[in-house]
């Protein structure tokens, strides 16, 4: 299987993905060869939701459609023109997933494939309905993938490198374990949004999607604001109000209920609106609705302090920052998860 033939099955993936939208919509044309796989992920999307309490159909939706974007001729090509993937000598790729936003893993999972290697997949229990079918979907279409492509739940063996991703506790663990293995290991990062008290109304609308999507549980969900000195939060609270839909949530109603009084009664000044918390703290991880901010002074100082912590950092929003506001959740192939370039890693195998 060539890397062109490889590429071209995971564009005919993109353009399946497409075929789910927001809302069931009963004229959209599915072809024939897609409607079994259709049907079948739109049921696990709905199990997905069962298992994990966190999981929405709206969220559940987005990611699929976020895949669907990526997976385009053009974007394949610009992802893998840097690299090489033309040998025969394939290997045994592991990847060790996580659970906390849906098909989290599918970025090791393309690499490892496309790459042209093996992959060996140990999913989290929390997101284990949606990626056997996408897997499946490739098999279809691919034969050769039956031979490339293995699922477990037990112990993992064979195999020659690794990919895992986990909290700062777990990545200690996976450390020790997989230690003589080539190996990724990810643990905890968080994302920030740098203001200037100048952001316009949609901007600060699209910092709501940043800080809301999939209800602030992915690492690159800002959970942290810089602010200016004396900064006004009345038109962040006023742009992010269509957000309070997330009370709908019970977890996430009950998350905010339970943070607010911890703080209340710890006399933390705080403020609200009532669906979120601004607490003024140093951390990066801020707790379920709830948003952390720092004032600053001087942006070069807030620029060294940043660099100093970048291991600790997904993304930094704003306006001459990395990541444009409302950009967090769609990621372009190339932008790495910790930084780490997966596909030399793979490359180098």
């Amino acid at each position: 299987m060539t890397i062109e033939e490889r590429k071209s099955y995971f564009v005919e993936l993109g353009k399946f993905l497409s075929l789910f939208e927001d809302k069931t919509n009963n004229s959209v044309k599915i072809a024939p060869h897609y409607e079994r796989f259709f049907n079948e992920l739109n049921d696990k999307i709905d199990q997905s939701i069962h298992y994990n309490g966190w999981f929405t159909r709206e969220n559940v939706i987005f990611s699929i459609q976020q895949w669907s974007k990526a997976l385009t001729p053009s974007n394949l090509d610009t992802w893998l023109k840097p690299y090489e993937f033309n040998n025969d000598e394939q290997k045994t790729v592991a990847i060790v997933m996580a659970g906390n936003i849906p098909l989290v893993g599918f970025h090791d999972f393309l690499s490892v494939l496309i790459s042209g290697h093996k992959v060996l997949v140990k999913q989290s229990s929390n997101d284990k309905q949606l990626l056997p079918v996408i897997a499946a979907f490739l098999m279809e279409i691919a034969p050769e993938f039956e031979n490339r492509i293995k699922f477990t739940e037990d112990r993992l063996n064979d195999f020659d490198a690794v990919i895992a991703t986990g909290s700062n506790n777990t990545a200690r663990y996976f450390e020790y374990y997989f230690k003589g293995k080539p190996s990724i290991i990810r643990k905890n990062r968080n994302s920030v949004a740098i203001l200037t008290g100048k952001e316009s109304k949609e901007q600060l609308e699209a910092l709501g999607e940043d800080v809301f999507r999939y209800f602030g549980l992915g690492c690159r969900n800002v959970s942290k604001l810089y602010v200016p000195k004396e900064y006004d939060f009345d038109n962040f609270f006023k742009a992010i109000y269509s957000w309070n839909t997330l009370l709908n949530s019970a977890k996430y109603a009950n998350n905010y209920d339970y943070n607010k009084a911890v703080y209340l009664m710890s006399e933390f000044k705080l403020l609200e609106n009532g669906f979120l918390i601004l607490k003024k703290d140093e951390s990066f991880g801020s707790p379920i609705a709830t948003l952390f901010y720092e004032e600053y002074e001087d942006k070069k100082d807030l620029q060294e302090k940043l660099q100093q912590n970048k291991e600790n950092l997904q993304c930094v929003v704003g306006h001459e920052a990395e990541v444009d506001f409302g950009q967090t959740q769609q990621p372009k192939l190339w932008d790495y998860a910790d930084g780490v370039d997966t596909l030399k890693f793979l490359e180098e195998l």
